[in-house]
This record gives C-alpha cells, structure tokens and sequence, in this order.
C-alpha cells in the first residue's frame, strides 16, 4: 500500500510554521464575533451646482441635479437615453423616435416649439438645437428657464455635447464611458480606411434638389474622416445647393442618397434614371449607396453608425 504524506511532513517546520502564520493572518482580519458585516460604499453623488458654457456661448449654472428634463431634437433625446436617464424626459421634440421608447413621450415641436406647453411640463432643464437659437431658446430663456444649446460642427463636437449633457445632468461618468466607447470605434474605422490608396470623390445627396454638405457641417467632416473627397468641399456654406453643371464637372465617384423611404422615396435605380446622370462615374460603377438619414442627420451618440456606413460606401475593399 502507498501511503500519503502528511503535508506537514513533507514541507517540514518551516511550512507548518507558515500555515500557522496564515491562519492568524486571516483570523486577525475577520470581525468580531457578533460585529455587522461591512455595507459596500455608495458611489459618491454628483456634486452640484455645476456650471457650463453651451454652443451659443451662454454659461448656465444648474443648482441641483436635474430631473425633469425636455428635449428640443432628436439628436439631443438620443444622448439623454443614451445616459441611462430617459426616465426623466417629461417632454420631446417632434421627429423623436428613437430609441423606439421616446416616441412615446409628449412632444411640444422642432422648429416651431410650443412654449406655455414647454412652461407647463416644469422643467429642470431644456436641451436646445441652433435651429431654435433665433426665436425659440430666447423666449425660454426670458422665461427664467435653463436651455443648454447643442450645435455641433464635427464629429469631436458631437462628443463634447455628450460630456457637457453628462456633466449637466449628474451624468459624467457615464457620459465619459460612452464617448470612450464611441472614439475607439471611429479610430478603427480611421485605421481601417487610413490603408486606402485613394481619396474618392463623393456627392452626399440630401435631396434631389441637389443640396448637399459643405465645410462647416458634421456630415462633411465624416466623408474626410472617412477618406472621400467633397464635391462640395470648397462651399461657402455648411449646406450649399449645387447645380448639376457643377455636379457632372467633378464627377463624383460615390453618391450616397439620404433622401430615402419616408424623407423623399429615392433609390440607386431612381438616381440612375435621371436624365445626364449616366454620363456620372458613380452611376457608371454602380456606387449609389442609401444609407438612413438619422444615422448621418443626427448628431448624437448614433453618428459613429453613420461614419462606419459612410466609411462602407466611400471604401468598401477596407472592410472586407
């Protein structure tokens, strides 16, 4: 018969010493007998008043954390849900519907906002666009009301507006972890398209009026983030017109088409059939992508969706 080894044995007297060191350890950290278990800290609260400066430039101190709250856009309902706080939306702007819970909320307009019905849901604080910024978020503000306006040029704008909303609303950490989330998504589309050998030239499409993104505008900084070339680059105005002159001259070599289903019923096959369009290098190759206008039309925590669709269509073989 084999027999084991004590342990003990095997290690000696300078093991057994050890052990007997280990279990003192261990019996001077465990409580008192009869002592209450220790409770978990609670994460500190948010420390309020806190003060920040908008895009229109106005300083707006909010004293408590706030919690009725009533957005003026979509983009600006997206990060509120987003923050993990859509509960306390007591009211929306038109056109908010996403995620599919807000649209369910009262809405009090876009562009033309209801203000008594604004007076009357009582809210802590009102997230404004630069749409309203001429009629709207003054008459708010007379009204003793706190407005924080969003307008956001660029991509690393749309992420500021998330950490100031975040901070707004007792919300950084939760604002910062998103944002971090959302930048190493777009570096990843950036390394990816980074390897490209050309910059294609695009026309991005938002009606077939042919009004377009120029300089200025956040969907312009996605195409050359995205490694395309804007036709409409050197615009005096973040959303110029074009004539098609102009556009069969530069000749672009991706449309993308927002003006899709519901906002204006294009198709590939639509924009192909466009009398002079088939002399286009883009309708040529077959490079018409519709890509849904909310991705790229709202400047909110969904427009890195955008940026990977717009990155797709400008540079298919980088994704592949």
């Amino acid at each position: 018969m084999v027999r084991l080894r004590s342990p003990f044995r095997a290690f000696g007297r300078r093991a057994r010493g050890l052990w007997v060191f280990v279990i003192l350890l261990f019996a001077a950290c465990a409580p008192p007998a009869g002592a209450p278990a220790p409770q978990p800290t609670a994460a500190p609260a948010p420390a309020f008043p806190v003060t920040v400066t908008d895009d229109d430039g106005q300083t707006i101190t909010i004293d408590q954390e706030p919690q009725r709250l009533i957005s003026l856009a979509p983009s600006n309902t997206e990060i509120v849900y987003a923050l993990g706080i859509g509960d306390r939306l007591v009211a929306v702007s038109d056109y908010s519907d996403y995620p599919p819970e807000a649209a369910t909320k009262p809405k009090v307009g876009y562009i033309r906002v209801d203000i008594e019905r604004v007076i009357d849901y009582n809210p802590d604080l009102i997230l404004a666009t630069g749409a309203q910024r001429q009629q709207v978020t003054p008459q708010l503000r007379q009204r003793g009301l706190k407005v924080i306006t969003l307008d956001p040029k660029n991509i690393e704008h749309v992420f500021d507006n998330i950490v100031l909303v975040g901070r707004a609303t007792g919300q950084t950490a939760a604002a910062e972890k998103l944002v971090a989330e959302l930048k190493a998504r777009v570096q990843q589309t950036e390394s990816r398209v980074r390897q490209a050998r050309t910059r294609p030239r695009v026309f991005f499409e938002l009606d077939k009026k042919l009004f377009t993104v120029g300089p200025g505008s956040f969907i312009h900084d996605l195409i050359v983030r995205a490694g395309g070339e804007n036709i409409a680059g050197d615009a005096d105005r973040p959303y110029p017109q074009l004539s098609l002159e102009v556009l069969l001259q530069r000749d672009p070599e991706v449309i993308i088409i927002t003006d899709i289903g519901q906002y204006g019923g294009e198709t590939p096959e639509s924009v192909r059939a466009r009398p002079g369009w088939d002399s286009i290098s883009a309708v040529k190759n077959n490079r018409i992508v519709p890509i849904n206008p909310d991705l790229v039309n709202r400047p909110g925590p969904r427009i890195v969706d955008g940026f990977e669709a717009i990155a797709r269509a400008i540079h298919p073989e980088a994704f592949r």
